[in-house]
């Protein structure tokens, strides 16, 4: 185990140990419905590989996470609509996405309530909830209940899972 996943895992353990039966009521609390259907649009390992680039295969097939600022997509004015790298799908529309100031462009909704599924992250001390591409799964962000009206929602996505299509 490397010094950093060691570092999260002890953290995460102390973060637990010290709330007790608070903690596993505030993670009941905060947990949200899997909304994930099966995949309907499946590739083999060596499939994704090809498709994608190495850091969009990292974020969209292993869950992993973009460094925040890094995305062109932060700056995206442009109308338009936001599709998943891996199958594209349409996801977003840019008529809703707003400045979260979070380094990740960010959304109060999607473009339809089936374009994405979630299901519930425990990696971290708290749960989180992930978004999902729901044709083929690929791992996009993370949706938060601290956004905008009219939603209150931030969809928090990796710029590389996306692909933009001006209008």
């Amino acid at each position: 185990m490397n010094r950093r996943r060691f570092l999260q895992a002890s953290i995460a353990l102390a973060g637990l140990a010290a709330a007790g039966p608070l903690g596993v009521r505030l993670a009941q609390a905060t947990e949200r419905k899997d909304t994930m259907a099966p995949a309907n649009w499946q590739l083999s390992k060596e499939e994704w590989r090809a498709r994608l680039t190495d850091e969009q295969y990292r974020v969209l097939r292993e869950e992993g996470t973009e460094r925040a600022f890094t995305s062109p997509f932060n700056h995206e004015k442009r109308p338009g609509v936001f599709h998943c790298a891996g199958c594209d799908l349409a996801l977003f529309d840019n008529a809703h996405k707003f400045d979260s100031g979070t380094g990740w462009p960010s959304f109060y909704q999607p473009i339809t309530e089936g374009s994405v599924g979630t299901r519930t992250d425990y990696k971290l001390v708290w749960p989180r909830t992930e978004v999902h591409c729901s044709r083929c799964h690929g791992h996009l962000g993370h949706v938060f209940k601290d956004g905008p009206p009219p939603t209150g929602l931030r969809y928090c996505m990796n710029g590389v899972a996306m692909t933009f299509k001006a209008a």
